[in-house]
């Protein structure tokens, strides 16, 4: 048999369930792919994507620790920039970043203190 690593799915930490889903479902646009406590008033877990960017966010004490960064590689950053800019979300205006490094950015901090990073490789020749 043949070793292959598939994917990897970041696992950050979350204190409120309710800031949390306002930020990453309406604000950023991630929808929901499952959610499981083992009971009633037990720490939520959750597994969050848009397109290709998947998460998992946990109440678990242990899991994550807060002010984690995630980077996600795409394509149509600018676009995305004005569509988070068009919801007004009154905790990020986030803006556009040109790095020396030949990436295009968009930085966002969540409710937890996570850094959620999105980037694009700056189109060669421009």
């Amino acid at each position: 048999m043949t070793i292959a690593f598939e994917r990897t799915v970041p696992i950050l930490r979350m204190f409120s369930v309710e800031k949390t889903k306002e930020f990453y479902f309406d604000f950023l646009g991630f929808k929901l792919d499952w959610e499981h406590r083992f009971h009633d008033g037990a720490p939520l877990y959750m597994q969050i994507s848009r397109g290709a960017a998947v998460l998992q966010l946990s109440e678990h004490f242990g899991d994550g620790t807060p002010g984690s960064a995630v980077y996600f590689y795409m394509k149509g950053i600018e676009e995305f920039q004005r569509e988070l800019l068009s919801k007004n979300y009154r905790h990020a205006r986030p803006g556009i970043h040109h790095q020396d490094w030949g990436m295009i950015e968009v930085m966002i901090d969540d409710p937890s203190g996570n850094k959620i990073r999105f980037g694009e490789p700056k189109l060669q020749g421009v």
